[in-house]
């Protein structure tokens, strides 16, 4: 029988009791129909997680917290996808799939492709909702590392910070793909991946990506949709030198 896995936002101790939030109260007892005594794990999202014991039901359920276990399942590979906001939930899609495929970090990025307008109090809204996204999306996959979901930014301004042992901007014009990469380079330890909006970066973007050490990279003959190729291009990674 299936363990549920509970995110807590609160810090958790061992050998404690705990209140849910209703949220994760009614995921457990309205959705999965849990009675008390039932066994479950909780983690915090900082590292490792906790044998629990569902104690009480109700609008805000009371769990007891057993022992603890460091497994963490990150990648060693330490990856991080800088991404154009695409439309519609495509972006909830990518935040989903990133995490399952063990991003360290997701940096969501205005672009001059990027038609989505965020400001104020709904791009605080939307950060929350993907920040939740990936909460769930943990919960599943069984990580007990949150990806950091940064704040988004313009390219521009991000280019100039960006780091990581190897940078690829995706580009399908590039004639470099990671077969020959992996030939030309040792095993990097993080690697950076730069992915445009709907109808991609522009020809200035990629300009000004190249010149801050990014390396042009395509997967394959056939043009991937913006939610497909990071997806594809983790996927290759994880495999090359993270843990698929």
């Amino acid at each position: 029988m299936r363990i549920p896995r509970v995110y807590s936002p609160e810090l958790l101790s061992g050998r404690t009791e705990v209140v849910l939030d209703e949220a994760a109260s009614r995921h457990l007892v309205k959705v999965l129909r849990l009675q008390p005594g039932r066994p479950l794990v909780l983690f915090d999202g900082s590292g490792g997680e906790y044998s629990a014991e569902l104690l009480e039901t109700g609008k805000r359920a009371r769990v007891r917290l057993g022992d603890f276990s460091a497994e963490d399942r990150q990648s060693p590979l330490a990856l991080t996808l800088a991404i154009g906001i695409s439309r519609g939930d495509r972006f909830d899609w990518v935040v989903q799939k990133a995490t399952e495929l063990g991003v360290a970090e997701i940096q969501p990025l205005f672009t001059e492709r990027c038609e989505v307008k965020l400001a104020g109090e709904r791009l605080q809204k939307k950060l929350g909702h993907w920040r939740q996204i990936a909460a769930s999306a943990c919960e599943q996959c069984q990580r007990n590392r949150l990806p950091l979901i940064a704040e988004p930014q313009k390219l521009t301004s991000y280019l100039q910070r960006a780091a990581a042992d190897l940078k690829l901007v995706l580009h399908h014009r590039a004639e470099l793909d990671l077969r020959q990469l992996e030939q030309e380079r040792g095993a990097p330890d993080s690697a950076l991946l730069l992915v445009g909006p709907e109808g991609g970066l522009s020809e200035v973007e990629i300009e000004g990506a190249l010149a801050q050490g990014f390396m042009p990279m395509r997967l394959g003959p056939r043009v991937l949709r913006t939610e497909t190729a990071p997806v594809a291009a983790l996927s290759v990674l994880q495999f090359q030198w993270g843990d698929l």
